[in-house]
């Protein structure tokens, strides 16, 4: 079963309606109300976007990336979920010089488990990563952000900068991802 931390992002909506559409079964938490007890019944997690800081927030999906390291457990950070996973891995993110909205395209860089070639997906997003950890590598970039996908070089855990639950090759990434 899939685990979908709600981390307050606008586009939550269009995750889970695609995830039922494509008849994956999953539960949808708060970080406030998720038991981190109960984790391991989940096998993979999708850690969502957010609209605000929140320094709780931040500690329970950084307790969650260790958790999904620590236990082999798949994991999709999106948007601020990978912005956290770098942090909490050791990375640094920054400001973004103007907020990046709207349709992207992302250069493949190495093929990975979730994606095989350039996308279209969508940006929205004025944070983003500028330092990766050693653990994590990019294997997608863009003309405004050279971590756009980002993956552990040995678990099954993956971050990506844009919304892919907003585009139809953003879509396919997170059936990828299910898959695994």
């Amino acid at each position: 079963m899939l685990l979908v931390v709600d981390n307050g992002s606008i586009y939550t909506k269009q995750l889970t309606d695609f995830l039922n559409q494509k008849k994956i079964i999953f539960e949808k938490f708060s970080p406030e109300n998720l038991n981190l007890d109960s984790l391991n019944k989940y096998e993979s997690i999708i850690l969502s976007g957010r609209r605000k800081n929140n320094k709780k927030v931040n500690q329970v999906n950084s307790k969650i990336i260790n958790f999904s390291i620590n236990h082999n457990k798949k994991l999709l950070g999106i948007c601020y979920g990978a912005e956290i996973l770098a942090l909490t891995l050791g990375g640094t993110i920054k400001k973004t010089i103007s907020i990046q909205k709207g349709d992207e395209i992302i250069e493949i860089l190495q093929n990975d488990l979730i994606s095989k070639k350039s996308i279209n997906v969508f940006e929205s997003h004025a944070f983003e990563i500028s330092k990766l950890p050693n653990m994590l590598v990019v294997t997608g970039k863009s003309k405004n952000c050279k971590y756009e996908i980002i993956q552990h070089k040995e678990k099954p855990i993956f971050g990506t900068q844009f919304h892919p639950e907003m585009s139809i090759d953003g879509n396919n990434l997170i059936e990828n991802f299910c898959s695994l």
